[in-house]
């Protein structure tokens, strides 16, 4: 399977998701890293730590994809039409992460009307929502929903244990920290969603 990781905004942990999204793969089956991002985010969290799955470039992934079951793309930010293009058609599935802030849904909003032209399976994740009783994360899901669109039913919490697991280089479940796993099952439960929705 390939899952790709986009978004017009940076800043909406879209190098978390596409690093965690490979984790939970791998504790199914052996699953490659692609880093296309131009800021090299995933490459250099592998290069802080340890991370339990490979972690390529683009030329390096090309060479490597036949080797693995699951792929997952990390992406540059804002991608041009032609890129979309692209990402759109090369995936099995297209997670499209979000903050619950008005900037980064309108920016979400103009993704979902570039990718009208191109036929693609995707799904919004909501990421980085802020505690209780804070409704944002609530009320993003709603309007996302209400338009119809295809959300995670699991949303990414905004808790301060991803920072520490990106310093480390790890993912978030080898942290030692009181909210390791909870930011864990975050993520978890968005793997087993893919994996229920790809039979």
């Amino acid at each position: 399977m390939i899952i790709t990781v986009a978004a017009f905004k940076g800043g909406v942990g879209k190098s978390t998701t596409a690093l965690h999204l490979a984790t939970y793969l791998q504790n199914i089956a052996d699953t490659l890293l692609v880093d296309g991002d131009l800021n090299r985010s995933a490459l250099d969290w592998s290069n802080r730590g340890c991370l339990p799955f490979k972690v390529a470039d683009e030329k390096q992934g090309i060479l490597l994809a036949k080797l693995y079951e699951h792929i997952v793309i990390d992406t540059p930010a804002r991608p041009d039409i032609n890129e979309l293009k692209t990402i759109a058609q090369g995936c099995d599935l297209l997670v499209i992460p979000t903050t619950p802030d008005a900037i980064a849904l309108a920016a979400t909003m103009q993704m979902l009307e570039a990718l009208k032209q191109f036929k693609t399976n995707y799904r919004i994740l909501l990421t980085l929502i802020p505690p209780n009783p804070n409704k944002a994360g609530e009320d993003a899901r709603a309007a996302l929903l209400k338009a119809g669109l295809p959300v995670f039913k699991s949303g990414i919490r905004r808790l301060a244990v991803f920072q520490r697991a990106a310093l480390e280089g790890v993912p978030v479940n080898a942290v030692k920290d009181s909210y390791a796993q909870i930011a864990w099952r975050c993520y978890a439960e968005a793997g087993k969603e893919i994996l229920e929705n790809s039979k």
